[in-house]
């Protein structure tokens, strides 16, 4: 099970992400948290600002509404979306079903 929890508006996510990957996609769970493949390099932040992207664009909330909470340099991060509705979390929901 993916490690999550909703506070006020806020959906808080443990995030695993692969990068370098040959296309930026949500696959899926690995270890409790969701696994994320993102195309970039973790060079110069590029890594975490195509996260923030794909993020906003899977959950379609703005980019401004996703921040990485900790894990800035590292594969395991804890993100947050601001304005969670209940689309947001039958998205997420669809997503942690998913098997690896």
């Amino acid at each position: 099970m993916i490690e999550h929890s909703i506070q006020k508006d806020q959906f808080v996510v443990k995030v695993r992400v692969v990068p370098r990957a040959s296309r930026s996609e949500i696959v899926g769970e690995h270890n409790g948290a969701l696994r994320v493949r993102i195309a970039a390099p973790p060079v110069a932040d590029a890594a975490n600002e195509e996260l923030i992207r794909l993020f906003a664009r899977t959950f379609k909330v703005s980019r401004s509404a996703i921040s990485i909470m900790s894990g800035h340099a590292s594969r395991v991060k804890q993100v947050r979306i601001a304005g969670a509705t209940p689309g947001i979390l039958a998205t997420f929901s669809d997503r942690s079903s998913d098997k690896l």
